[in-house]
């Protein structure tokens, strides 16, 4: 098998999502850390499982060229 360019492309893509996210959840951290703890709870654990969801997409098409 020959390597191709996908999958380094890819993995930047996935640097930059998660450089991306991290930036835009700590633009808020000020409005959520003066939440009541249960809700900052609430809020990290989406906002550290929505980050998840382009990725099987975006590994697809690392592995097939393909996004569907």
């Amino acid at each position: 098998m020959e390597p191709t360019w996908r999958k380094p492309a890819g993995m930047l893509a996935i640097l930059a999502l998660i450089a991306v996210w991290a930036i835009l959840v700590a633009t808020f951290a000020g409005e959520i850390g003066s939440l009541i703890w249960p809700l900052q709870a609430l809020v990290y654990l989406v906002t550290g499982i929505i980050w998840i969801a382009p990725l099987k997409p975006l590994l697809r098409w690392m592995e097939t060229g393909r996004w569907r």
